[in-house]
């Protein structure tokens, strides 16, 4: 039997995780060598290797194939990846469609565990490349900034119900003002250690002042960008960021029928919320090549919220550019007045005069 490639699927929970190694051989079918399940620690990643050792008993390429859920991932791929073992880390959404395209229908770790492998053995999936220190630092401050904004809204409508409802406790009311305090300080101590992080970084600081002169774009939405991508480092294509992020259109029509186009969401809902506020302030300050944008989908299709959408699509995609050529953004030529329908601007990347 000619085999090709070993392929292991591992299926993360807090605690444990389910492994499973199969090989594939040229006329692609795909064999199970060995299943088993360790603990999520150090001591059940050494058990881990070894065994992988063990059952791997040919000289064949190698790929380790897990889903990237939550944070109960990351130590075992750092782990991967010191060893410098072939590793790539797919979204959920992914791997369960192909689960779901290979027939199965239950739901439990081994099964899960089969279908990575079988993935990981039948498909070319791209390197997992950790994020950088900084970056890493980044995302976790970026992200408690985000928590504390949902539980500030939480706390407000709970004491706007409690403020108008027929009878009122000032003790809970009081209790949910300080609370709120808290939180607000909590949030602007947090706003300023991003800050921090940026400039403690002359590499991440230049870009970001780069990209900072797109009017209306701030320092913690880009901040949340780049900590989400981990600065773009694993796209190689504006395609593949605007997928990631759930901007990728997908269309619902079936023979005669033809139905409304509308974006996936199916990627990193953190990406879409930070770009609300920015893609309202594009057009609050005519940024004319977003301007443009904006009044031209809303011709086409009367609805307000769908050319916000597109503008913020259109933004991720030049914020990549910049990013990716260390540029800052000009709006080369000023954007006509909202009821102008004159072609939009082109938008130049300082020292290249290209348009994007």
């Amino acid at each position: 039997m000619d085999l090709l490639k070993y392929g292991i699927g591992i299926d993360m929970a807090m605690d444990s995780f389910d492994v499973c190694l199969s090989v594939i051989d040229r006329q692609q079918h795909v064999i199970i060598q060995a299943r088993s399940s360790f603990s999520n620690d150090k001591t059940g990643f050494d058990r881990f290797d070894a065994w992988c050792t063990k059952h791997k008993k040919l000289p064949l390429p190698t790929v380790y194939l897990m889903e990237a859920t939550g944070v109960y991932y990351e130590q075992l791929a750092w782990y991967l990846h010191t060893k410098a073992y072939d590793l790539s880390v797919v979204l959920p959404n992914k791997a369960r469609k192909y689960k779901e395209s290979l027939g199965l229908k239950s739901k439990t770790d081994r099964i899960d565990a089969k279908g990575l492998a079988q993935m990981a053995c039948e498909q070319q999936c791209s390197r997992w490349q950790p994020l950088s220190a900084n970056i890493y630092r980044l995302r976790l401050v970026t992200r408690q900034i985000q928590n504390l904004t949902e539980q500030a809204i939480a706390l407000s409508n709970q004491l706007h119900a409690l403020q108008h409802g027929m009878f009122r406790d000032k003790d809970l009311e009081k209790m949910l003002q300080k609370q709120l305090v808290v939180l607000k300080k909590n949030k602007a101590s947090l706003k300023t250690k991003v800050q921090a992080l940026i400039d403690a970084d002359p590499a991440l600081k230049q870009k970001f002042e780069k990209i900072g002169s797109i009017k209306g774009l701030g320092c913690q939405s880009l901040a949340v960008i780049v900590a989400e991508t981990n600065g773009f480092a694993a796209f190689e294509s504006a395609g593949q960021l605007v997928s990631y992020a759930g901007y990728d259109v997908v269309a619902n029509d079936s023979g005669k029928r033809v139905g409304k186009t509308k974006i996936s969401k199916k990627g990193n809902s953190r990406i879409r919320r930070c770009l609300h506020f920015p893609a309202f302030n594009m057009i609050k300050y005519e940024v004319g090549v977003f301007k443009n944008l904006y009044q031209r989908v809303y011709e086409r299709s009367k609805l307000k919220m769908k050319a916000y959408t597109a503008v913020q699509k259109k933004l991720l995609m030049i914020i990549y550019a910049l990013w990716k050529n260390n540029e800052a953004f000009i709006d080369k030529i000023p954007g006509p007045a909202l009821g102008d329908t004159a072609a939009a601007p082109s938008v130049a990347l300082v020292g290249q005069g290209t348009k994007n």
